[in-house]
This record gives structure tokens, sequence and C-alpha cells, in this order.
């Protein structure tokens, strides 16, 4: 019974991989359609995308293009091909604004920038172009079951432009860039005032003001001390239980200490 089983289930794969090649080559792009749907719809996305390639171009206009196209978008999606899926969901939501696929494919779309989205170190343009993408969806389909998705991937697309611009100025602390350190710091805060990283950006803000401070030409030195007893101050006046205090109480005695020169 089951030397039988085996054959059965072996004769249908042959069949259907000889079904499929012929479609390969095959002239008429009907028989190219009916097999790509039939491996779409087995989940077979990249032998369907060998076919929906090949029968693209030519159906372009014809009454099974809005299916075909969503289907090829769906495959290049299921296969993460993601620069080509957003293309050809866009495309078909521009194409067909009264497919009842629009919706879906509208969110699927700018999804697919978000998957394209890098790691916090490299380059974000990705990002930046996923959240307006993803920010245009919610604004066009606010009712969307997909809407509570997308605002999570915005939350997520935006913690990582934070990181990333937190960890830029924290590597000019780092280096001992301390004049754009600070600058970087303050542009932070500002842009992100809600962070997490707070605490971190207002001490090494201080500790960047501290040491361009105590490292600077007599003529500099008194402004740049009273600069960094101001960021002393920003911090504490947030962050007076921070485990950060006692080195930041360290760096205020020497301010002071150094201030003293200047008051005599």
């Amino acid at each position: 019974m089951k030397n039988v089983l085996y054959l059965f289930v072996l004769v249908i794969l042959i069949s259907s991989c000889s079904d499929f090649q012929k479609a390969l080559k095959s002239e008429d792009v009907s028989v190219k359609f009916i097999e790509a749907t039939k491996m779409y719809e087995a989940k077979k996305y990249a032998k369907a995308l060998r076919l929906f390639d090949q029968i693209a171009p030519a159906y372009k206009g014809k009454p099974q293009a809005e299916r075909m196209f969503y289907m090829y978008a769906q495959s290049l999606y299921k296969t993460e091909q993601y620069y080509l899926a957003g293309y050809q969901f866009e495309s078909f939501v521009s194409s067909y604004p009264k497919s009842e696929k629009v919706e879906e494919s509208a969110f699927l779309g700018a999804k697919c920038f978000s998957e394209l989205s890098p790691v916090y170190t490299l380059d974000q343009t990705d990002t930046y172009k996923a959240i307006d993408k993803l920010q245009n969806f919610i604004d066009i389909y606010p009712e969307s079951t997909n809407v509570a998705e997308a605002n999570l991937l915005v939350k997520e697309l935006r913690e990582k432009l934070e990181l990333k611009a937190y960890e830029n100025a924290k590597t000019y602390n780092n280096i001992s860039d301390y004049k754009a350190a600070m600058v970087a710091f303050d542009n932070f805060i500002i842009n992100f005032p809600g962070t997490p990283y707070k605490e971190k950006a207002l001490f090494y803000k201080l500790d960047s003001a501290y040491n361009l401070a105590i490292n600077s030409i007599p003529m500099k030195m008194e402004e740049r001390l009273i600069s960094a007893k101001a960021a002393y101050t920003g911090f504490v006046k947030y962050y007076n239980n921070s485990e950060y205090k006692p080195k930041a109480d360290e760096m205020l005695a020497r301010i002071e200490n150094d201030l003293k020169q200047f008051s005599k």
C-alpha cells in the first residue's frame, strides 16, 4: 500500500514538473498564466514568478491583468524581493484604485520599505521612506485593520532613528570632538523629547562640556567652565538620583575649583 501511495505521489510530482516546464517553454501566454496561477495557489512563489516575469508585459490592459499583477506582487513579497514587491504593489494601487485588493496592496507596498530598513548603524534612507509611506497609508485608510500594525512599524522605525541619532552624538564624545558632541546631544534632545536615552544624553553632554572646558586655552576656559556648570544643572534637574550623579558631582567640583582662578 505504501509503495502504491509513493508511486502515486511521484507521478503527481513528475506531472506537475512537466506542466511547469511546458509552460515555461510555451509561446501561449494563457498557458503560462494558468500554470503561474497554479504555482501561486500552491505557494510555490519562486516558480510562479518565473512565469509572471514572462507574461507581465503582455498582460497589461487584459481582463485578467488585475489578478495577475496582484499575484505577481505577492509572489515577489513572499520571496522577500522587497524592492521589486514595493514597486509592484505601488503600481497596482495606481493602476487599479477601485480593486478590492487596493487597501491591502497599499499597506504591503509601504511595509516593503520597512523590511528594507537596515540596522541603525547604516544609512537610513529606506527607514525615512518607510515611515513616510506607512504614515501615508494610515492617513488614507484610518479605519483599516492594518493600521495597528502600520503604527507599530512606524514606532519601531522611529526608535531606530532615535538610537542612531543618540549613537552618532555619543561617537563624537568618544572621539573627543566635544564641540560637535554638545551640538549633537542638544539636537537629539530637541528632536526626541520623550526618549529613554535622555538621561545618558544629558550626562554625556555634561561630560563633553566638561572635557572641552578643562582642556581649553586660558582665554576660552572661563566661558566653557560656565557652560559646563550649566550642563551639570540641566542634568541634575531631571536626574538628581541618577547612577551617573557621583561622576557628575566630581566634574562639578573640578569646574567650581577651576572657576575660582577667574574670580580673583
